[in-house]
């Protein structure tokens, strides 16, 4: 028997980097997921196409083995979870409570097939191992690719909560939960990518994984691109302060200065020294709350703004500032960024304009955004940014956003 990887989700993250991650490192890829054009494509071909793309050059890799399953066939995505040594989510925050089943069903079914048995007291509901030898059996660890705090605690959580209430404790002291920070720029595929191939997805080329080396259960398993990490809040705080906080910047004044694309807003001579400061002031937080070498995250905040600018991937500005209620929110990029460094004693200046240009954002495309100005417009800013950001009106961070807000909206208005 080979090795099976199980991915729930073969969208962007699923397809367009775990997948091609785990199939470079030996294993069949199992993708469960509800689309069911792509389900068939990848079925037929068992192969998929990522289109690695840069500025200056595009290659075409094919990742195979695969095969994918319908997230409504429990028993089959059981089975193949039990077979497996490691998993991963990439569906979004909203959709791992329906996934916590089918993720409960495998385990129970990898313990009993794995021989794992319990004797329970009629009178308690103590379980003890009966025939159980940790070091002859394989642990199970599932990747939780989501953009969410805590997200391995939380879904290892709604898992337990699908668990025979006896065993269910024990078994997961043999299931990793590991939570992860994704790098990989993988904007959706066009409607006419979908129509040329379901199953092509255009990705950059950026390869890495890092990994909080606490979660896992048992070795940690040799994947391409998977580096283990230790500190790890530094790392989440940088993909979200950095990298996030980066591209809202890039959404929402890209959006008030009429742009399309996020490269275009990086190379707006109004917008860059902005993004530029707002990640300094990002930098001196995450220096301060968690103690990491300032060089490296300059370097690396560097290296994420030159892969900001890459034009062939084509992600577009309302993706990158659609949903504001969610990223506005107070521990979120923005907010989040501004905070920490309010709290190492930096003024967040530049951000107070991203979150400024935040609650400007009013694409009649994204309902979150409309929903966003009927609340400003019944309730007033002050009251939006209390409820939405938790900021409080008689702040400094309060008074600059007020500030930014009426600008922006005036130059909208001169435009």
């Amino acid at each position: 028997m080979g090795k099976h990887a199980v991915i729930f989700g073969a969208g962007n993250v699923g397809r367009g980097f775990l997948g091609q991650l785990f199939a470079e490192s030996g294993y069949e890829v199992v993708f469960v997921d509800v689309d069911e054009p792509l389900l068939a494509a990848l079925n037929a071909r068992r192969a998929y196409t990522i289109r690695l793309v840069d500025n200056d050059w595009a290659e075409e890799v094919i990742v195979s083995p695969v095969r994918a399953l319908h997230a409504g066939d429990t028993e089959a995505v059981a089975q193949a979870l039990a077979a497996a040594t490691i998993a991963a989510t990439a569906v979004g925050v909203r959709a791992l409570p329906h996934i916590a089943p089918l993720v409960a069903a495998g385990i129970a079914q990898k313990f009993q097939v794995s021989g794992f048995r319990f004797q329970v007291a009629e009178a308690t509901a103590v379980s003890k191992p009966e025939t159980f030898e940790p070091e002859t059996w394989n642990p199970l660890n599932i990747i939780v690719c989501e953009n969410l705090k805590d997200a391995a605690t939380t879904f290892r959580r709604m898992v337990s909560e699908h668990l025979p209430t006896a065993q269910g404790d024990t078994w997961l002291q043999h299931v990793g939960f590991v939570d992860t920070v994704i790098g990989r720029m993988v904007p959706p595929p066009t409607a006419e990518m979908r129509a040329r191939d379901p199953s092509l997805i255009v990705v950059e080329p950026y390869k890495v994984l890092p990994v909080d080396r606490r979660g896992f259960a048992g070795p940690i398993p040799e994947i391409v691109g998977l580096e283990p990490r230790d500190n790890f809040a530094a790392y989440t705080a940088s993909k979200l302060y950095i990298h996030n906080c980066g591209h809202a910047m890039l959404g929402y004044l890209g959006y008030g200065r009429g742009h399309e694309y996020g490269y275009q807003a990086l190379e707006d001579t109004a917008i860059r020294p902005l993004l530029e400061a707002a990640l300094a002031e990002s930098r001196a937080g995450i220096v301060a709350a968690h103690g990491v070498d300032a060089v490296w995250l300059q370097a690396h905040a560097a290296d994420i703004v030159r892969r900001f600018g890459n034009r062939a991937l084509g992600d577009t500005v309302f993706r990158l500032a659609r949903d504001p209620l969610r990223k506005l929110a107070p521990e979120d990029r923005l907010v989040g960024a501004a905070r920490l460094a309010e709290r190492a004693g930096v003024t967040p200046q530049a951000l107070s304009w991203g979150i400024a240009a935040g609650f400007s954002f009013d694409d009649e495309h994204d309902p979150l955004a409309v929903t966003l100005q009927q609340r400003i417009a019944a309730e007033g800013l002050d009251s939006v940014l209390a409820e939405v950001s938790g900021i409080q009106p008689d702040e400094p961070l309060a008074a600059m956003v007020r500030e930014r807000y009426r600008q922006l909206r005036e130059a909208r208005s001169e435009g």
